[in-house]
């Protein structure tokens, strides 16, 4: 079954209420992954996020000189520290860094990189040594390989359609767009032998799952305490605070994703960027204060990042597909340090920035340091990140 085909028809399953039919009963109950107390929240921001209008050279002169229409000025940026700043819609970021709970990773990204989102998304989220084209997503492979039996709620994706870094050969996660409405027809029946179509067993398996996972996602939102912090009224804020309330009601999930949009900024960067970061500056940090206030912060590891960042030069409205870009590690015990060197905007490849830090060496220190797994054993030979955790 192709990418595409898999995406439309699990996503058929899983996405929003849900009612099945009877003969996609659940294969039966089963307990939930619990391995160590940790867990890694990812956070996809879908476009192309511009590293360099996000995480700002503000004291090199050569980002003045190739951003004429969308520089950040000095007086704009804030907390600055050696020779970068944030932006100022970032200020939360910029306090979660002083807190010494918020790292950064400079330059981040892959060798012969690709500017296709569709592709490069593909590569992050199937992590391959060579960029050959892979079915299964590098969290899916983990998780096969951490659940001795399926587990549905391993892995919890909260979006409209499944994503590929979850996808592996056994249906380990579960994509939801709103737990509160995530209800099955619980009704049982012996339709559950194999059909000799192995396309339509898969599926079936993925519906049965998603019947389990949904009782132990129910069993959570009510155990979870109300959140003390009151979260501002946008899409990611909405999907963080689920999550939050998933995790402290012990759901016990190794992987939460979820992800924004926007930020394919050709055309008016300025306003747009600005109203993209804001939403997600207090998205996150109003999860940050939500994790804190329940003790849990570090035991939660966050991840931002996007598939590229945008061109050095600005196209006189915006930014065109670049390559490198920063990525943000919060919580989770992290050093609260800035890894990597600042952008060099000097030495270029074709206008574009070269990277210094692979993505891969990020997911093995998330996977070693942070999970208990040999990233090795899916296929990641990158080293592990030094100086994160």
């Amino acid at each position: 079954m192709n990418r595409r085909n898999f995406l439309s028809l699990t996503g058929t399953f899983t996405a929003g209420s849900l009612i099945l039919p009877d003969f996609l009963h659940a294969f039966g109950t089963q307990n939930n992954l619990v391995i160590g107390d940790q867990c890694v929240v990812f956070v996809q921001l879908n476009g192309g996020n511009d590293g360099l209008n996000t995480y700002i050279p503000f004291q090199d002169e050569l980002y003045y000189k190739s951003r004429p229409t969308i520089a950040l000025s000095k007086e704009e940026v804030i907390a600055g520290n050696n020779g970068m700043a944030f932006h100022p819609s970032l200020k939360d970021f910029a306090t979660m860094q002083q807190n010494g709970d918020l790292s950064v990773i400079q330059n981040v990204g892959y060798a012969n990189p690709v500017r296709s989102h569709f592709r490069s998304q593909e590569i992050w989220q199937t992590a391959p040594t060579n960029q050959e084209y892979l079915n299964q997503g590098w969290l899916g492979r983990y998780l096969d390989f951490q659940c001795n039996d399926h587990e549905p709620t391993a892995g919890i994706n909260i979006d409209s359609i499944d994503n590929l870094a979850l996808k592996g050969e056994e249906p380990n996660s579960i994509t939801v767009k709103d737990p509160d409405r995530f209800t099955t027809k619980q009704t049982t029946d012996n339709s559950e032998q194999l059909s000799g179509n192995p396309q339509l067993d898969f599926v079936r398996k993925i519906a049965n799952s998603v019947v389990e996972g949904s009782d132990a996602i129910q069993d959570a939102l009510k155990k979870s305490t109300a959140s003390e912090v009151n979260y501002t009224k946008n899409g990611l804020s909405k999907n963080l605070e689920w999550i939050a309330r998933l995790i402290k009601g012990n759901l016990h999930s190794k992987v939460y994703y979820t992800s924004m949009g926007g930020f394919d900024t050709h055309d008016n960067q300025l306003a747009i960027h600005q109203n993209r970061l804001k939403e997600l500056n207090d998205a996150v940090f109003s999860f940050y204060n939500d994790l804190k206030k329940a003790q849990l912060l570090s035991n939660v590891t966050i991840v931002v990042f996007s598939e590229f960042g945008r061109r050095v030069a600005d196209n006189g409205r915006g930014t065109d597909h670049g390559t490198a870009a920063p990525m943000f590690i919060i919580g989770g015990n992290n050093q609260g340090k800035v890894i990597g060197s600042n952008p060099n905007l000097s030495d270029l490849d074709k206008g574009d920035l070269i990277h210094q830090i692979d993505f891969r060496s990020v997911y093995a220190s998330l996977l070693e340091q942070k999970l208990n797994f040999s990233a090795n054993k899916i296929g990641i030979k990158n080293s592990p990140l030094k100086g994160l955790f």
